[in-house]
């Protein structure tokens, strides 16, 4: 079980996580929670129908890790589109943006307060680690939050595809960036196991 995710008797997943592992995944939920901001209803009267009705941002974020959390709907990056198309993509996708990003922003909160939640409950099982047991719907919103965490690390990383790994794996370990893609590739590893047990 260390280092990995097994699944548990009638459903869930259980993984072994020593201390540094625990702080290192609290500190990052921690700072996702941060980035993607307090939710309408945090900023509202207290309305509880202000959440509600309020409505999203037309314009994608600026900061190129909420861009990768939350992307335009409509055009391919990949592919360029004619002025014309470009323009109607980006109204789509505003009016898209204006009516669903509050709500997966919220939904990423939820995720990342779910994994902080259940590391600040977890009991020291002796040896400086604790043995992490999730119901199977705390799984799937650990399973949410290592998601947007590989994709914030791969943004700062300017990780474009799987590719991109093998060169990883190769850094020196003077270069800065070394730590990071550590965790990006551990988290990795966690989330590739925790799909594993959650499939029929």
């Amino acid at each position: 079980m260390p280092g990995h995710f097994e699944p548990l008797p009638g459903g869930g997943a259980a993984v072994a996580l020593d201390d540094v592992e625990i702080s290192i995944i609290r500190s990052l939920a921690v700072q996702l929670m941060e980035l993607i901001g307090p939710g309408p209803a945090e900023d509202a009267s207290g309305d509880p129908l202000a959440e509600l009705f309020s409505e999203g941002p037309s314009e994608p974020p600026s900061d190129p890790v909420l861009r990768r959390l939350f992307p335009d709907a409509y055009g391919d990056p990949g592919r360029p589109a004619s002025a014309e198309d470009a323009e109607e993509q980006r109204a789509y996708s505003a009016e898209f943006r204006r009516y669903t990003e509050n709500d997966l922003r919220a939904g990423k909160r939820e995720n990342a307060l779910a994994v902080i939640r259940s590391l600040d409950a977890l009991a020291p099982a002796g040896e400086g680690g604790a043995v992490l047991e999730l119901a199977p719907e705390q799984a799937r919103r650990w399973l949410g939050a290592l998601n947007d965490l590989r994709l914030a690390i791969g943004s700062r990383l300017e990780i474009g595809d799987e590719d991109d790994n093998d060169l990883l794996l190769h850094l020196p370990d003077e270069d800065p960036r070394k730590p990071m893609v550590m965790a990006y590739l551990w988290l990795g590893g966690l989330q590739e196991t925790l799909v594993s047990t959650l499939m029929p």
